[in-house]
């Protein structure tokens, strides 16, 4: 009877998971740029990703939820004072609404309790002077002419300080050029309705924890807490989840093997329906999958991008996507959109055998495969490995 409770409730916390991340409706959040705002809202942050193997991370996070969605939506957000950069579980866009639960985080790095370090303020000077005088600048405009290295005034240093004087809260990101950062001051960019008082540690806490819920529908104490240094947090976080869980908003679940669930009483009492069956292919980065420890212990799947392992160290390829199969993660496919020639290649597909129904899986993975490459623009597909060998027919006969 344990058996089947566990099983019943994994079962559960995976559809309120899901659901709460928006993957189990086609339009979770409507359409066109004004989604891409919902969504950014609901979820708290979208990872920023310099990799474009296939589409890079944060268009492809907000892809997988809003049909229409266009890569210039995040820029048109960011420039209408919507949306800003800056670090949350890593480098990420965030709502404005949001700006000043990243003030401790400055605070924190201002005072030196950070790895930025030996950054000359001279430079951090120079680089506020001109960005003052000269208006929005990228690091590039600071670059040395006169090609004397070493200089206070040479290209590294100055880049330092732009990202110093950025994640210290002085400058923000206006705009991006490609992948280039636009700079400007932050006092030319905040809006002035923006609240940007420091918020308290009680206060910090509820907005994590009311974040964490609304995206993810349970959450824990190690969830809440990563990568953001210490024990004071996680003692306020603690203490503010117990007072949700006797104000009978939040409930507790306990189950071995994991560390204390909490979930949003009304979303985990829910009646969620199993979830149709379609095929998503997800970022490494996309929010729902990128705390592993979460993801292994909610669905089995042991998952790592290992573009960062050394090539003869890589069990599943360069930079695998997992495959999300009705409430599944049913497998990974190595791929990269060869975006000269027009074509998606999907260089390795593994799949779990045992998790799917290859008869239904099939069209709705290659409908999703189609989807994927025309997002990248390639409107030709090649398969190259596919592994059990077994389903290979089946899948090539697909994709003719």
């Amino acid at each position: 009877m344990e058996d089947i409770a566990l099983v019943n409730t994994l079962k559960r916390l995976r559809r309120i998971a899901l659901s709460c991340q928006g993957l189990t409706k086609t339009r979770p959040f409507g359409t066109g740029r004004e989604a891409s705002l919902r969504a950014l809202e609901h979820l708290g942050y979208i990872q920023i990703d310099t990799l474009s193997v296939v589409q890079r991370a944060h268009h492809h996070t907000l892809w997988t939820r809003i049909p229409d969605y266009q890569p210039d939506f995040l820029g048109e957000l960011v420039r209408d004072r919507h949306a800003f950069e800056y670090w949350s579980h890593a480098a990420s866009y965030l709502p404005m609404r949001d700006y000043r639960f990243g003030l401790p985080r400055m605070a924190a790095i201002r005072r030196g309790e950070s790895g930025y370090a030996n950054v000359d303020p001279k430079s951090m000077r120079h680089v506020l002077a001109r960005i003052r005088i000269d208006g929005p600048l990228k690091a590039r405009d600071f670059e040395n002419t006169t090609k004397r290295k070493g200089t206070w005034w040479n290209w590294k240093p100055t880049k330092r300080a732009l990202e110093q004087l950025f994640m210290q809260g002085d400058l923000m990101i206006t705009a991006r050029e490609g992948m280039e950062k636009v700079y400007d001051l932050t006092e030319r960019v905040l809006p002035g309705d923006i609240n940007d008082s420091d918020p308290t540690l009680e206060e910090f806490s509820d907005y994590l924890i009311r974040t964490s819920l609304r995206a993810n529908g349970f959450t824990t104490v190690k969830q809440l807490a990563h990568l953001r240094r210490g024990n004071d947090l996680r003692n306020t976080l603690s203490a503010v989840l117990r007072q949700k869980v006797e104000a009978g908003t939040v409930v507790e679940i306990l189950i071995d093997g994991m560390p204390p669930a909490f979930a949003d009483r009304e979303i985990f009492n829910a009646n969620l329906a199993r979830q149709a069956a379609s095929v998503r292919l997800l970022s490494p980065f996309d929010n729902a999958v990128i705390h592993r420890d979460r993801i292994q212990s909610l669905f089995g799947f042991d998952y790592r991008l290992e573009c960062y392992v050394p090539q003869k160290k890589r069990q599943f390829g360069y930079f695998c996507l997992p495959i999300l199969f009705r409430d599944e993660l049913v497998g990974r496919v190595d791929c990269k959109a060869h975006r000269r020639e027009r074509k998606f290649e999907i260089i390795h597909l593994h799949l779990d055998d045992k998790l799917i129904d290859v008869e239904q899986f099939v069209p709705h993975f290659t409908k999703s495969v189609r989807r994927f490459a025309a997002f990248n623009d390639c409107d030709s597909i090649a398969l190259s490995k596919i592994s059990p060998r077994k389903r290979a027919g089946a899948l090539r006969n697909a994709f003719k």
